[in-house]
C-alpha cells in the first residue's frame, strides 16, 4: 500500500483527505506525531506536485490520481532538469548519465547571448535611422 507522508497541516488533515485515505488504499503517515523526523523535503515535492499538476485535472477516482501521479513521478525524474542538479535531471544524477549537461547549457547561454547581443546591437531607432 502506497505511504503518504505528510505533516498535520489542515490540507493534510481534513474531511476530504480523511475520505480518500479511509478506503485502504493509502496509508496516511504524520511527521513529527507518527515518525520522529520531519518531512519537509517531500512535503515541499508533493506541494509542486499538487499545484503543477494535480490541480489542473478533474479528481475524481483513486485510479486516475495514481494515473496522474504516476505520469508525474516519471516526467519530473527523467524529463525535468533541476538548478540544484546544474540542469540534469534527477535520473541523470542519480545513474550518472549526466556529467555533460552542465558544460553544455553553459556553451548554449554563451551563444544564446552573443545571438542576443548582436541583435540588440543591430537594431536602431527611427530617430538614429
Amino acid at each position: 500500500m502506497p505511504t503518504v507522508l505528510a505533516d498535520a497541516g489542515v490540507e493534510n488533515k481534513n474531511k476530504a483527505v480523511d475520505e480518500l485515505i479511509a478506503p485502504g488504499l493509502l496509508k496516511r503517515v504524520l511527521a513529527q506525531t507518527e515518525i520522529h523526523y520531519s518531512n519537509s523535503m517531500i512535503e515541499a515535492w508533493w506541494r509542486i506536485l499538487k499545484h503543477s499538476w494535480l490541480f489542473l485535472h478533474p479528481l475524481t477516482t483513486a485510479t486516475q490520481v495514481r494515473s496522474l501521479v504516476e505520469f508525474y513521478v516519471t516526467e519530473h525524474n527523467s524529463r525535468l532538469p533541476h538548478s540544484a542538479f546544474d540542469g540534469q535531471t534527477p535520473d541523470e544524477m542519480y545513474f550518472g548519465t549526466g556529467a555533460h549537461v552542465p558544460d553544455a547549457l553553459a556553451a548554449a547561454r554563451a551563444v544564446a547571448r552573443q545571438a542576443r547581443l548582436a541583435t540588440n546591437r543591430a537594431q536602431q531607432c527611427a530617430v538614429c535611422a
